[in-house]
């Protein structure tokens, strides 16, 4: 599957930005998605990711209260909600599919088998 995201852009401390991510085919609901994010000179870390129902959700942290992650799976679509932006949310987010059936929804990023290209954030202060 290939993932193709959007909706990144510049925006002040306290704004919000609604990230998309668009799967090219109909498979999508048989895959977790996640949103990860890579800030320069760090490791690509996890943010949120939704089961394929879209009953399950997981979050990092720092995201709790602030992100929210929804899929419109009749539109092979996973969106990430980002509110109360801070500037150390500043990173490049990357959608992920991950193809295996698991208990949880997976939080680290070599359970995923898919990614899209990745949409620039910047939060300034």
């Amino acid at each position: 599957v290939q993932l193709q995201a959007s909706g990144g852009g510049l925006v002040q401390a306290g704004g919000s930005l609604r990230l998309s991510c668009a799967a090219s085919e109909g498979t999508f609901i048989t895959y977790d998605m996640g949103w990860f994010r890579q800030a320069p000179g760090k490791e690509r870390e996890f943010v949120a990711v939704i089961s394929r129902s879209g009953y399950s959700r997981r979050y990092a942290d720092f995201v709790k209260g602030r992100f929210t992650i929804s899929r419109d799976n009749a539109k092979n679509t996973v969106y990430l909600q980002m509110n109360n932006l801070k500037p150390e949310d500043t990173a490049v987010y990357y959608c992920a599919a991950d193809q295996d059936v698991r208990g949880i929804p997976q939080v680290l990023v070599p359970k995923y088998d898919y990614w899209g290209q990745g949409t620039l954030v910047t939060v300034s202060s």
